[in-house]
């Protein structure tokens, strides 16, 4: 990792932890989760090596609140893509936001598949979760009011297009889908998808 200097007086008093946060989430979109240390996150923060064991316990913690930052980043981002639909469905437009997610911090993905979507996972992040779980499916009903998508159960549709794009994001990560070419593929795999779903009088 290329050496950068310290950033010393760069947080106000009680704002510590965010400035660890922070500078942890530096650190990850450069180069990978398994390059987030207590000592180079605390170098970059302007703080002693041992100033974050003030605030977490241990290195898992800081990365526990770390997916919490950057869900509440994805969760914003949702919330954005949504609006983006142009009257076409809102849950295409926050699958194809998710792809562009993807192709812009893939290192924050790979941080959430392994401490979000995996089968145990730190229950500090549920909260955050079921509020983006929540938020599709109130996309999923509005779309299906406005009668952009068939009737069904929401929650069975929102995890049916979950799985769609998490497979999606999981192939550009591995490289399956070449980055110059996978918003273009996911569009088309999303219109593919949207037909089976979309309600045609």
């Amino acid at each position: 990792m290329t050496e950068r200097p310290a950033r010393r007086g760069s947080y106000h008093h009680g704002s510590l932890p965010e400035a660890l946060v922070t500078a942890a989430l530096e650190v990850l979109d450069e180069a990978g989760s398994d390059a987030v240390g207590m000592r180079e996150v605390a170098r970059r923060a302007g703080v002693s090596a041992g100033a974050p064991f003030r605030h977490f316990a241990d290195r898992q913690a800081l990365l526990t609140a770390l997916a919490d930052r950057v869900l509440a980043d994805f969760a914003r981002w949702q919330l954005a893509a949504a609006g983006e639909g142009d009257g076409r469905s809102a849950m295409r437009a926050v699958g194809l936001g998710v792809v562009r997610y993807v192709l812009r911090h893939p290192h924050r993905f790979e941080l959430l598949r392994s401490r979000v979507f995996a089968s145990s996972w730190q229950p500090e992040l549920r909260e955050r979760l079921s509020g983006i779980d929540a938020a599709l499916t109130c996309f999923i009903v509005a779309d299906q009011e406005a009668g952009l998508l068939k009737p069904g159960d929401p929650e069975l549709v929102g995890l049916a297009g979950q799985a769609l794009v998490y497979g999606l994001a999981q192939m550009i990560i591995d490289g399956y889908l070449p980055p110059e070419k996978a918003e273009e593929l996911a569009v088309q795999v999303l219109d593919t998808f949207g037909q089976g779903i979309a309600n045609r009088p």
